[in-house]
């Protein structure tokens, strides 16, 4: 079973730093130049200091932002802008945000979740990594032996059992509050009862756990526990480094919400939907849905419509062109990726990587992706002269996401968007 435990986490003294508002921050693979720049005005203390510092001119080996970060942390500690929980405890997590002009409730609980190889156990991973973050990631954690930013997990709870009696002990009790640069309102309680720990450890029990978010940084927890053991000649079972900082949620909360991510490419320089359109004939179905903002509107309305992952829209940016291709056949997918299960290959991605960019168009370019979710975003982006092509895919179902994790599969990058993002500094976890 996965192993939950309670800890001494830190957090921020309020009485030192004011607003919490003002010391938190996104992850850091969100955090681009303007908003680091912003978070940085926010506060002295704000997190980014230790999550993401800066690059300076003069860096140089053993002095970088990474010994920053670590530097930053230490004073921290000392001057108590940093404090550990008395005793340990588990944290009730609750994100109030709109989408689609609804208010929905996020409820999750942080905890320290034992680190096991994939493949091992009961902890599964849904997407690909990628070598550059997870060395920049260790770097961090060898410099502070800090966890400082959560991984994002899914358990089956599919009665609310494990949340509903973490949430029975902070009934009329006060959360931390703080609002992000987004608006999302994220509340925090600890609870520090060892009988609803205890509960709480009882009811997980065989379930599985699968990474929605966060794979990086659970490698990366890996990769450090493994140095560590290593250095020390083995771990006591219980030191810290076993041990990583997750935000755990059913995969039954109403507030756990997966939204599309759209491909705005470049490399198919003059591509036209004419010649698209003919590429992709005989294995989808197209259909010319509009030209403009309105044809894109139109694409992403049949794409929600249809409500499965057979279906793709397209802006051709060279004739402002929009239209819909709908998959006719699963065969070539299957001989194109033998090597992956049918749930894999049917995937809106899957397809657009694999039997698309690779098999139909691979002739005519080497496509280039930048990542957007909203279909504003999408149509903003086809008025860019360095897009060539903008790709509207169907959001993963949750159900996916189980069964090819479920499969020791692993869905191709940036197949998933959980929003919204979990936020870094509400706690930190130590690793010594």
């Amino acid at each position: 079973m996965p192993d939950i435990r309670p800890f001494r986490g830190l957090r921020y003294d309020m009485a030192q730093v004011g607003a919490l508002s003002d010391v938190v921050a996104p992850p850091y693979d969100v955090i681009d130049a303007s908003l680091q720049d912003r978070l940085y005005d926010a506060s002295p203390y704000n997190v980014v200091r230790l999550e993401l510092n800066r690059d300076e001119p003069d860096d140089a080996p053993g002095r970088d932002r990474h010994s920053r970060a670590a530097r930053f942390l230490k004073e921290w500690l000392r001057s108590g802008i940093l404090r550990p929980e008395s005793h340990p405890a588990l944290y009730v997590y609750h994100q109030i945000f709109s989408i689609d002009g609804r208010e929905c409730t996020r409820r999750a609980f942080f905890a320290r979740l034992r680190v096991e190889p994939f493949g091992s156990g009961r902890i599964h991973p849904h997407e690909q990594t990628l070598p550059g973050p997870k060395a920049d990631r260790l770097a961090l954690y060898r410099a502070t032996d800090f966890n400082l930013s959560p991984i994002f997990g899914l358990y089956p709870d599919p009665t609310s059992e494990v949340q509903n009696a973490l949430e029975a002990g902070i009934v009329d009790r006060t959360p931390m509050e703080a609002v992000d640069h987004l608006g999302v309102i994220h509340r925090l309680w600890p609870v520090e009862h060892s009988a609803t720990h205890s509960t709480v450890q009882k009811l997980i029990g065989p379930a599985p756990v699968f990474i929605a978010d966060g794979h990086h940084r659970y490698e990366t927890a890996l990769a450090y526990r493994d140095e560590r053991a290593a250095a020390l000649g083995g771990l006591d079972p219980d030191d810290p480094a076993n041990f990583c900082l997750a935000a755990l949620v059913g995969m039954s909360d109403p507030g756990l919400i997966i939204q599309p991510t759209h491909r705005l490419v470049s490399g198919f320089p003059g591509l036209t939907a004419e010649v698209l359109a003919a590429r992709l004939a005989g294995q989808f179905a197209v259909e010319f849905v509009g030209e403009g903002d309105e044809g894109t509107r139109s694409a992403w309305e049949s794409i929600e419509i249809n409500e499965d992952q057979d279906i793709l829209g397209f802006a051709t940016t060279a004739d402002n062109r929009r239209i819909t291709a709908r998959l006719l056949t699963d065969e070539r997918m299957d001989a194109l990726c033998p090597e992956h299960g049918p749930e894999w290959r049917s995937l809106g991605v899957s397809v657009l990587h694999e039997l698309v960019f690779r098999d139909l168009l691979g002739d005519l370019g080497a496509p280039s992706c930048r990542y957007v979710h909203r279909l504003d975003e999408v149509v903003a982006a086809t008025r860019d002269p360095g897009v060539d092509l903008a790709c509207l895919v169907p959001p993963a179902t949750m159900d996916l996401v189980e069964n090819i994790a479920s499969n020791h599969e692993k869905m191709p990058p940036k197949s998933t968007y959980f929003y919204p993002k979990l936020l870094t500094g509400l706690v930190l976890n130590p690793l010594k």
